[in-house]
């Protein structure tokens, strides 16, 4: 039974300012940096065995505060990116509106699908299960991502609360199947007041 602890990145700017962020490279902000170190801080009372990691800064660098506080290794894998938003990255929905109108999010603005990101997270989840078998591994994404995949691993999963930035979603496999163990968990922030 293999354990994945689902972790979506610190805040950026472009969170802040509500900025489609997609695969554009923005780093971490100071507040994301703090969030990044109380969940670094958590996992110390918890045994993990390694992290994995989206290759874009907000995601790697978080992974990386993990990684050497725990001292295990870290894999970094662009297939973990966040979901390729086109034409929408670094853009508000007041300026989406401004430019394609409030239909904007029917139009074809060369985002990514949801079938693609399923297909590239599958993949990395069958290797980690297969070098990790019986292990805990951390997986460092981006919220579109981890959303859209999770409802794929456990088809009778109800959640969909948004999930917030350095939140930890656990999963296990059981058998050749997932259940979800905890869901959008941010209780390292409350002990920090982010």
């Amino acid at each position: 039974m293999t354990t994945i602890g689902w972790v979506r990145h610190g805040i950026t700017d472009w969170n802040v300012a509500r900025r489609a962020q997609g695969q554009t490279d923005v780093p971490l902000n100071d507040t994301g940096r703090a969030q990044a170190r109380a969940l670094a801080e958590r996992f110390k009372n918890e045994k993990w065995d390694a992290v994995y990691a989206s290759d874009l800064l907000r995601a790697k660098e978080t992974a990386e505060t993990i990684a050497n506080a725990l001292n295990i290794p870290l894999h970094v894998d662009e297939r973990l990116r966040e979901m390729a938003c086109g034409k929408m990255e670094g853009t508000t929905e007041d300026e989406r509106i401004r430019m394609w109108g409030e239909d904007w999010s029917e139009m074809e603005l060369g985002v990514e699908t949801d079938e693609s990101m399923i297909l590239r997270g599958e993949k990395v989840v069958r290797e980690i299960c297969l070098h990790y078998p019986e292990q805990r591994v951390l997986v460092v994404s981006h919220g579109a991502l981890i959303s859209t995949l999770l409802p794929a691993l456990i088809p009778n999963m109800q959640e969909r609360e948004h999930l917030h930035n350095t939140s930890v979603t656990l999963v296990r496999q059981m058998n050749e199947e997932w259940v979800c163990d905890l869901y959008n968990c941010r209780r390292h922030l409350d002990a920090v007041n982010l």
